[in-house]
């Protein structure tokens, strides 16, 4: 799967399982390169799932106040 295709739980189960390996030791050190650049891309992918939803919140909160503020204007009938 390539990267663009993992979810957002992919991969961060995936940058989990790969600090899990950094951590434990025993990897030599060109394995530990190798999962270090992983790991860096997948927290990218996963900051960038985060980024994404936090700017669709924030579109939906200038939505709903806007809303919110027309409704205060209109007069009661």
């Amino acid at each position: 799967m390539t990267d663009e295709k993992l979810s957002y739980e992919a991969a961060r189960d995936e940058l989990l399982e790969v600090v899990r390996r950094l951590e434990s030791g025993g990897v030599s050190l060109a394995d530990s390169m190798e999962l270090w650049q992983r790991g860096e891309k997948l927290a990218d992918l996963c900051q960038s799932y985060l980024d994404g939803a936090r700017e669709q919140v924030a579109q939906q909160r200038a939505r709903s106040d806007r809303e919110a503020d027309a409704d205060s204007k209109d007069p009661v009938s």
